[in-house]
């Protein structure tokens, strides 16, 4: 599997500046095969073979543009693919039902970095002070230019470093993104997976998730960040539009903004390598989180919360984590009863399940959560037991874990059991 891992790069001032001139040469030769590649009709060749004759222009486009030759050829070649892969990913979208247009001219706040292929770098990690690596780049603005890099985290064992990508974020930061392969873990057999090593994930209302083993994670408080953001934004839109204040205060707006992304995507993550290194397969429900957004309520909490990317998250670490994470239909997950079948009419403020028809009780999102496992083991072909986890859920209480307490990818507090309490008849 192809894996991105991605770290801070901290260039000097002259540095940046070069970095800076190489990714504004490429954005204007990306325009400029945007046009020419526009000017090549349909029926002259498949999307690639059009693309293919704009990129093998460029050795010529050398002689009449100079710049070009102070930045590496496969940064240049890579440019101009870009279009090949924008037009795929546009026809991606439009096949799902989106309204899409046609590719524009990028300016230089939309066009934030360039790849090298193959060649043109050097990662070296021996050089450099405690935790700090050494990136060498060729030909950036014409040099070879050695940035230091933090190694927050050894690479994965790998053969080549197939790209890497360098990126500047709208907070001014720069990032190099590493493209390599690895091999990748089997998944088990599913006639070899017991139903007590899977899991299935209900995606709350009041907390984050709750699984099937009675777990309760509760959401991110980015109630802070989200003051502090409002305050940044205001002062902003106060600011002489492109000014030199402005722009300052920008990336004080976009600072705010990377910091509640990372935090969410850090506590994603944790929760995905959680969950599957713990369990052989993890079943979560299929949202359809567009028609959620679209639908009366509290639109920004829902869009905050990010379903749809912590199952691609999920998805992610179970390639990486040799788990199979599955995908199951989520209508009537919540009025159906995880012991009997029954399913009850309930509204969204109550958060108990009780079966009118056998009398089981439970929490409203536990209920759920066991009905995904029960479901999930069923699209991916496991035996259930005697002993099905329905049975055993009923004599125990759910456990909750803040999500502060989520510190560190299989933290203490996730692996908490649920304490064992009689529930009364």
């Amino acid at each position: 599997m192809e894996y991105s891992p991605r770290y801070r790069l901290f260039p000097t001032t002259t540095q940046r500046e070069s970095l800076d001139w190489t990714r504004d040469t490429v954005r204007q030769l990306y325009n400029h095969a945007l046009h020419e590649f526009d000017k090549i009709p349909e029926d002259e060749g498949t999307l690639r073979q059009r693309v293919w004759h704009v990129r093998d222009e460029l050795p010529q486009l050398k002689q009449q543009w100079t710049d070009l030759k102070q930045v590496y050829s496969t940064v240049l070649q890579n440019a101009v693919e870009r279009i090949r892969t924008n037009i795929t990913n546009l026809g991606t979208l439009k096949a799902k039902g989106y309204d899409v247009g046609s590719l524009n001219w990028k300016s230089p706040r939309e066009y934030r970095s360039f790849t090298y292929r193959q060649s043109g770098f050097e990662l070296d990690t021996k050089s450099g002070p405690r935790d700090r690596a050494i990136l060498r780049l060729t030909k950036v603005r014409g040099e070879t230019i050695e940035i230091p890099l933090r190694l927050h985290r050894d690479l994965p064992d790998h053969d080549a470093i197939k790209e890497v990508t360098v990126k500047k974020e709208p907070t001014g930061a720069w990032y190099a993104s590493f493209c390599i392969s690895t091999d990748t873990p089997e998944k088990p057999d599913p006639a070899d997976i017991e139903p007590e090593d899977t899991v299935g994930i209900d995606l709350g209302v009041l907390t984050f998730v709750h699984d099937s083993d009675g777990r309760s994670v509760g959401r991110l408080d980015l109630s802070a960040e989200r003051e502090r953001l409002e305050r940044e934004q205001r002062s902003l839109s106060r600011k002489q539009y492109e000014s030199n204040n402005w722009e300052t205060q920008r990336r004080r707006v976009a600072t705010v903004h990377a910091r509640m992304s990372n935090k969410k995507r850090d506590y994603k993550h944790k929760l995905a390598h959680f969950y599957t290194t713990e369990h052989d397969a993890v079943f979560v429900e299929d949202l359809n989180v567009t028609s959620l957004l679209e639908a009366s309520g509290n639109a920004r909490n829902k869009a905050e919360v990010g379903w749809r990317n912590f199952i691609t998250i999920l998805k992610h670490h179970g390639r990486k984590n040799g788990c199979h994470v599955i995908e199951v239909e989520p209508s009537g997950t919540t009025k159906e009863c995880a012991s009997c079948g029954v399913e009850t009419e309930k509204p969204v403020w109550v958060r108990e399940h009780s079966c009118p028809s056998c009398g089981f009780e439970l929490d409203r999102d536990w209920n759920a959560a066991l009905n995904i496992q029960s479901r999930g083991l069923e699209n991916l072909g496991v035996v259930h037991s005697e002993a099905t986890p329905v049975e055993t859920a009923t004599a125990v209480d759910t456990s909750e874990v803040s999500a502060s307490r989520v510190v560190e990818a299989g933290s203490p507090a996730l692996k908490e059991s649920p304490k064992a309490t009689s529930r009364a008849g």
